[in-house]
């Protein structure tokens, strides 16, 4: 997570071109798309009536309003990718990584990014060139409030270098997979090495 503009799309991003073992979770949204984005792939873009509906059957494993738009993340994609042991990657705002955290907490790990200044951040919402002067107001005036967040994330990292940002998010993810917890099958290996007899 992180506030608009701090990199965490970039970030995920590259992550995802360098990584092929990790998919992202395609958030819906209610927002309107910007001309950069691809519908399907950067966000699945519905109706209010649409994510009313799925929040009412309880197709969502998290869903917030962001800057007065709906945001959630559909349960079935993540469900079935956890259960073939495939990792994913959520592009989504403090309150969905608390609701994540709060369901799942054995299978999250969360980063927050944070940006190096505030005038930096609202120098890249402005350089996006994507959103209108409301919008980034709305943006900048929120982002104190999401940065005051950062207690609650396993990591931080300060996104001032964004080639050493997305190096340190890519350490993360790396070390955690090698953590012991998370390492299925460890224990049956270690048996079995423990049991071996050398043939030399």
């Amino acid at each position: 997570s992180s506030p608009s503009g701090a990199g965490k799309s970039t970030i995920a991003g590259n992550l995802l071109r360098g990584d092929h073992s990790l998919e992202i979770s395609v958030s819906v949204t209610t927002r309107a798309k910007r001309p950069s984005e691809i519908a399907d792939t950067h966000y699945h873009f519905i109706t209010v009536p649409q994510f009313e509906r799925m929040r009412d059957a309880d197709d969502l494993l998290e869903w917030a309003e962001v800057h007065g738009n709906f945001y959630g993340t559909p349960r079935e994609p993540v469900e079935k990718a956890m259960a073939e042991g495939r990792d994913m990657l959520f592009d989504i705002d403090w309150q969905g990584a608390l609701q994540l955290q709060e369901k799942m907490k054995a299978d999250v790990v969360s980063i927050f990014v944070l940006p190096p200044t505030m005038t930096e951040l609202q120098s890249r919402l402005h350089r996006r060139a994507e959103d209108s002067e409301d919008v980034i107001r709305t943006r900048l005036a929120n982002s104190r409030s999401e940065i005051e967040r950062w207690r609650e994330y396993d990591y931080v990292i300060v996104n001032d270098d964004l080639d050493e940002a997305f190096h340190n998010v890519s350490c993360i993810v790396n070390a955690e997979r090698v953590r012991r917890d998370r390492r299925h099958g460890l224990f049956e290996f270690v048996s079995n090495l423990l049991t071996e007899e050398p043939t030399l």
